[in-house]
């Protein structure tokens, strides 16, 4: 798509009667325009319309960091599409699109992102599509891309019967504000080092997660040893489970049987507060999905993300 008029921050354009704005930067009162559309997309899927990320995205995020597609029919806002930057050459894109609509409005806005990405010079491309159907594969592969990460959505209830046992020479305490927020950097970024979401997390990366209403410090789990963290467990207490949020264990203390000892921990922490649990986990980490099926957690759903590089053009 080419757009007709640029002003600020924003780009417009109609086709075939839908108004698209492209806009960078935002803030709260943005998150409350979608709240419709993403409150009916959230009741058709049972499942949140937009990844963590994104949201904070709209909420914090400054105009170098994403663009947003909003399309319109008339005054309602019928479809979103949220493209994000994950470091040099790297984007993210998820879609939400009003029930009512014919599908065809996913893929008119998903070519509108790779327009966008391919006139700011292109990149690798991750499309995430929660609870995806064999539509979404076909569209997925009309615009060039192909099946990549698929994480599965596990749950067990609460609470299990396995009782924590530390490795030697770990002690298990709370993270502490204000103390322990550079080394967690250190250690969070080495354990995912090649994720492309959590593995390239910043000071200001954290705050955030910090600052919102769910963080509690004693659901956040820190393994420590002689040489300092070696693991941790972050849990976050949803309305409907506790979720294992965030695990990782340093590169240097693997094979020791502290990642299990971690899950266990943060599952102890959330039958405080919840029956059930619930995580995300890559079906390509067999081990830990192995782990997390010994400790009967069983698979829900799963989310995808479709994969492809997209070339940039000249301006």
């Amino acid at each position: 798509m080419r757009y007709q008029a640029e002003a600020g921050h924003t780009r417009t354009a109609t086709i075939d009667g839908v108004h698209v704005e492209v806009i960078r930067g935002s803030g709260a009162e943005r998150l409350e325009e979608l709240a419709p559309l993403f409150a009916a997309a959230r009741r058709d899927k049972n499942h949140e319309p937009l990844g963590e990320h994104k949201v904070l995205d709209l909420v914090h995020g400054g105009a170098d960091c994403f663009w947003g597609i909003v399309a319109r029919e008339g005054t309602d806002i019928v479809g979103y599409g949220h493209l994000s930057r994950h470091g040099d050459h790297r984007f993210g894109l998820e879609l939400v699109v009003d029930p009512s609509r014919d599908a065809s409005l996913a893929a008119d806005i998903a070519r509108d992102a790779l327009d966008i990405l391919s006139a700011d010079g292109g990149g690798h491309l991750q499309l995430w599509v929660f609870k995806p159907t064999a539509a979404d594969d076909a569209m997925a592969n009309d615009l060039g891309l192909r099946r990549g990460r698929d994480l599965l959505h596990m749950t067990v209830a609460l609470p299990i019967e396995r009782s924590l046992e530390t490795p030697p020479g770990i002690v298990l305490r709370h993270f502490i504000p204000g103390t322990d927020e550079e080394e967690w950097l250190d250690v969070n970024n080495r354990a995912f080092v090649e994720h492309p979401e959590q593995g390239a997390w910043d000071r200001k990366t954290l705050d955030r997660r910090m600052g919102e209403a769910w963080f509690d410090p004693k659901g956040f789990v820190i393994a420590e040893d002689h040489k300092g963290i070696a693991g941790f467990c972050w849990t976050k207490i949803n309305p409907s489970c506790g979720e294992i949020y965030v695990i990782g264990v340093d590169p240097r203390a693997q094979s020791g049987g502290l990642g299990k000892a971690l899950v266990i921990a943060g599952l102890e922490h959330i039958a405080k507060h919840r029956d059930q649990a619930c995580l995300y986990v890559d079906e390509a980490k067999r081990s830990a999905v192995e782990l997390y099926t010994k400790l009967g957690f069983t698979e829900d759903h799963r989310d995808r993300a479709y994969i492809g590089e997209v070339p940039g053009r000249a301006a």
